[in-house]
């Protein structure tokens, strides 16, 4: 998991402007500065993008709880946003396991101003596949 910190193992992430600096047993969180790319025209982030940094933070989160070799893949992710930042704006994102099964596992998502208003919020499911089967 280590080398996963920064852009995830994802350029995308990085291009976004979102880097992740900390995990634990269940839970990950990043920094995130949204860079143009992830603006509309109008200057503020893009609605999709949430979509995308939110399932990177818990499939990080997620990941950070199974056993070594154990994946999980998405099957759902839900999120509202209730803010509209601009590019450059710091926001920290964490992912959290609400629920993990042996074939399913139940996450959510903040994306947090540094006032520690919520700007988004995500559910996911992801299905669970472990490395015996």
């Amino acid at each position: 998991m280590d080398r996963s910190l920064g852009d995830g193992g994802m350029p995308l992430l990085g291009q976004l402007g979102v880097s992740f600096e900390r995990y634990g047993d269940g839970w990950a969180e990043a920094a995130w500065s949204p860079t143009e790319l992830a603006c509309n025209p109008f200057g503020s982030v893009h609605g999709g993008v949430y979509g995308v940094v939110h399932d990177a933070a818990m499939n990080f989160a997620a990941n950070s709880a199974l056993e070594r070799g154990d994946r999980v893949a998405t099957l759902d992710v839900q999120y509202q946003t209730r803010r509209a930042p601009e590019a450059g704006t710091a926001l920290a994102v964490r992912g959290e396991v609400v629920q993990l099964t042996r074939q399913v596992a139940y996450l959510e998502s903040t994306i947090s101003g540094t006032d520690g208003q919520v700007v988004s919020r995500a559910l996911g499911t992801f299905i669970v596949r472990r490395k015996e089967w």
